[in-house]
């Protein structure tokens, strides 16, 4: 039997043999796959490997009520929110994050990301692919092969895959609207199945509205009446392994359940890996899936009492909580979308949705991200940025006055604001500004291009990098230059 080939021959598929590729098969590893990480990890140096978190606050959260306040503003515009000092002499932010606040030495902002559009769709495609220009092929709520990949499924094929994990993961769910179904822009399309993200589906019982409610806790967003759900509804559990629902073959839509099959072949794994003549391509496989940092990493519910203090004993904390395990683990890439069904699209009951509900898990838990990450080493290595599709209108106005008691804001592309941190970001720094309502870009303008490949400058991506579609077609990675002014 050649060497690193499963011997399946009919006369000699033994119990052991179907154990082995079935762990293959379970991690979504061909035997190629895990050949080519072999000879990465024979190639890796002692350097930190380099890796990115992106949060993704799906519906547009308001850069005036967040993190480009105007307290001088017109009163239609400025809100209810006063802004606070941070440790940065000079940077003030929304009085409803003390925590961050506290921490500015770590992040910089950038108040002049722009683009477009102003629809939900086309706005996710875009932050999402780090492309400002939406192809005339795009179909609203309906994912084809297509379409451009997502920043998360570049950054996987172009990233060396470490310890046989993943190169790239999205949870706690897919980004979703019961108006209008699954939001393209979050696949690999043109790249393949091949290079999908890994979906982690970590909320398993829908609510009773619904079943995409995302990372958040005691509150059914999509309803905007401010009544906190049903807590027995809520279900974020160890997660299932699945490939994204966009990905064109059923085949590879099969679910499955990862801790569970751990769990029932964790024993067998183990034996298995220590039998004589079992090359060290397979007992890589196999002491993945045995291995207690692995476990450790998606079992976050039963995490340290005062590590869920910290984080948030909810669904947004434990979402980051996994995500820094997952880096820790050896996954380059983790996006975490941060609700869902427009969570904040807040058009009305802005200020007490945002106080009561959106802002104060939001501080806890980015807080403690950022506290582990530092403190485990691995914030110098690790970029971390937080956006949303769009931005809103700088005025304050009741778009439904049936739906809504109070007046919230409507979409707004012009202008938002995002936080970057780590890799190299020099915290206390705020890139760009707008004008003193808060609507349009003044200085130092920033497209999705450049947010973009400030992520794969991250990660070590070369600038001449290309990625590769289905007809081997190839597109450079970097559109822009990565955001100037942050290091």
């Amino acid at each position: 039997m050649p060497r690193n080939k499963l011997n399946t021959s009919p006369h000699n598929v033994t119990r052991r043999n179907m154990l082995q590729a079935g762990s293959l098969g379970l991690m979504g590893l061909s035997m190629a796959d895990v050949l080519q990480m072999r000879r990465h990890a024979a190639g890796a140096t002692s350097a930190k490997p380099k890796a990115v978190i992106y949060l993704f606050l799906t519906g547009g959260p308001s850069q005036h009520d967040t993190f480009d306040m105007k307290p001088d503003g017109p009163t239609e515009y400025r809100g209810e929110f006063n802004p606070i000092a941070t440790q940065t002499p000079g940077i003030q932010i929304c009085e409803h994050f003390p925590m961050l606040a506290g921490r500015s030495e770590k992040w910089s902002l950038v108040r002049s990301l722009t683009h477009k559009d102003n629809g939900h769709d086309k706005g996710t495609y875009v932050m999402l692919t780090g492309n400002s220009v939406v192809p005339p092929t795009f179909r609203s709520s309906k994912p084809q092969s297509i379409d451009l990949p997502s920043i998360a499924a570049i950054a996987g094929s172009a990233s060396q895959p470490r310890r046989n994990m993943p190169p790239s993961v999205i949870l706690p769910e897919r980004i979703y609207h019961s108006n209008s179904g699954v939001y393209p822009g979050q696949f690999a399309g043109l790249l393949g199945p091949r290079h999908e993200p890994w979906l982690l589906q970590c909320t398993d019982k829908p609510h009773a509205y619904h079943g995409y409610s995302g990372a958040f806790p005691k509150y059914l967003f999509n309803l905007h009446d401010g009544v906190a759900s049903d807590k027995d509804e809520w279900r974020f559990s160890v997660p299932h392994l699945t490939l994204q629902e966009g990905m064109p073959h059923l085949r590879f839509r099969n679910r499955l359940s990862l801790l569970k099959s751990i769990d029932e072949q964790r024993s067998q794994l183990e034996q298995s890996a220590n039998v004589a003549n079992y090359d060290r391509l397979r007992q890589g496989v196999v002491s993945l899936m045995a291995d207690p940092k692995t476990r450790e990493a998606f079992d976050v519910r039963n995490a340290d009492a005062k590590v869920l203090e910290r984080y948030g004993d909810n669904s947004f904390g434990w979402s980051l909580l996994m995500a820094r395990r997952l880096i820790e683990t050896g996954v380059n890439m983790v996006q975490v979308n941060m609700g869902n069904f427009g969570s904040w699209d807040l058009h009305g009951n802005n200020f007490p949705l945002a106080k009561n509900f959106l802002f104060p898990p939001t501080d806890r838990a980015v807080a403690a991200l950022l506290d582990d990450l530092e403190e485990s080493g691995l914030l110098e290595s690790t970029l971390v940025v937080m956006a949303g599709e769009f931005g809103r209108t700088p005025r304050i106005f009741n778009v439904a006055p049936k739906i809504y008691k109070l007046p919230g804001r409507d979409h707004w592309s012009p202008a938002q604001s995002i936080l970057l941190a780590g890799a190299g970001i020099r915290g206390g720094t705020v890139v760009g500004a707008t004008d003193r309502n808060g609507a349009y870009v003044t200085s130092d303008p920033q497209t999705p291009e450049n947010f973009a490949a400030t992520i794969y400058h991250a990660l070590g991506i070369p600038r001449d990098a290309t990625w590769y579609d289905m007809a081997n077609r190839p597109y450079y990675i970097y559109q822009a230059d990565p955001i100037h002014g942050l290091a």
